[in-house]
């Protein structure tokens, strides 16, 4: 099964336009105010206010480690990202039906910037953050946006466990 994953991985990148590449060479750090803006998912949390610290691995097998991340409801969370691979990896948080939409509109447009408080550009051998206040209880998806690395399945979960009941 692993090996049939990192030939389905090859095959996705082989398939991939030279163009999708361009998008690696975009500097996407993030200057200047946070936009805030309430997501199904949650909203930019504060660096002052993150309770946890989570750390996650990405690189050029297509996977997260871990692919699954639970919070509760209210925590601000500091996600690490590190990439580990020699190809640019990005970790967008979303719902499904959006980083369906968000993919779908990357294979169009490989070159399309797009910079948000709930994604992370990460170059190789670096690493990235996201703080993210996960005020919604649910189940979400994160997931790798470049061309190809979605379609070669390259996602994940968050499980945010509701606020208990007083």
């Amino acid at each position: 099964m692993k090996r049939f994953n990192t030939l389905l991985a090859v095959a996705a990148l082989l398939a991939t336009p030279l163009g999708a590449l361009a998008h690696e060479g975009t500097d996407h750090k993030k200057t200047g105010p946070v936009h805030k803006e309430q997501k199904d998912w949650g909203i930019a949390g504060d660096a002052k206010s993150v309770q946890r610290t989570i750390e996650l691995t990405m690189g050029d097998t297509m996977r997260f480690t871990p692919n699954h991340i639970e919070v509760k409801q209210g925590e601000v969370v500091k996600l690490v990202i590190k990439n580990t691979g020699q190809m640019f990896h990005e970790m967008v948080i979303g719902t499904k039906a959006e980083l369906d939409e968000h993919a779908a509109l990357m294979l169009k447009f490989p070159n399309m910037e797009h910079d948000e408080p709930y994604m992370a550009h990460v170059k190789p051998g670096t690493q990235g953050t996201i703080i993210w206040n996960f005020n919604r209880a649910g189940d979400f998806d994160f997931a790798c946006l470049v061309a190809g690395h979605y379609q070669a399945g390259m996602v994940g979960k968050i499980t945010v466990a509701g606020a208990p009941k007083k």
